[in-house]
């Protein structure tokens, strides 16, 4: 038979291992709360460092996508100088011409009036006779 010095010693050894039970359950639960700290603070830092490389990259693009819209602006106002300049050419050139038909058109004028004042009686015959072609050619 068991003696009670038996069963104090046998409650006093399983006591003394629950508390050591105890203490390797706490110590090993500190070890997965550092190891989850530790897990945390390497993705953070990761996530951190990939935030920074994603905003650089970011911040390059839009950089160059920047410049490219100030050269392409640059050259869209550049061809619009040109065209205004073109298109002021064109009209300059255009009223030239237009003065120069206005002109001779007076100086044609000019020349059938005095033609007419000189010689009235050629001029009423060859009315008639461009009248009568006309007429010939338009009934046709």
């Amino acid at each position: 038979m068991t003696k009670p010095e038996d069963h104090v010693a046998n409650a006093a050894t399983a006591a003394a291992n629950t508390v050591t039970a105890a203490a390797r359950i706490e110590e090993r639960a500190e070890r997965v709360k550092q190891a989850t700290t530790d897990a945390v603070d390497r993705t953070r830092d990761a996530v951190d460092r990939a935030a920074d490389r994603t905003k650089d990259a970011v911040d390059r693009t839009a950089d160059r996508v920047e410049s490219s819209l100030h050269n392409a602006t640059d050259r869209a106002a550049h061809g619009a100088t040109r065209a205004a300049e073109k298109a002021e050419e064109a009209k300059l050139r255009g009223k030239e011409a237009y003065d120069d038909a206005v002109d001779k058109a007076n100086d044609w004028l000019d020349v059938a009036r005095e033609y007419v004042r000189e010689k009235p009686v050629q001029s009423i015959a060859l009315a008639v006779a461009a009248g009568w072609l006309a007429g010939r050619i338009l009934r046709n």
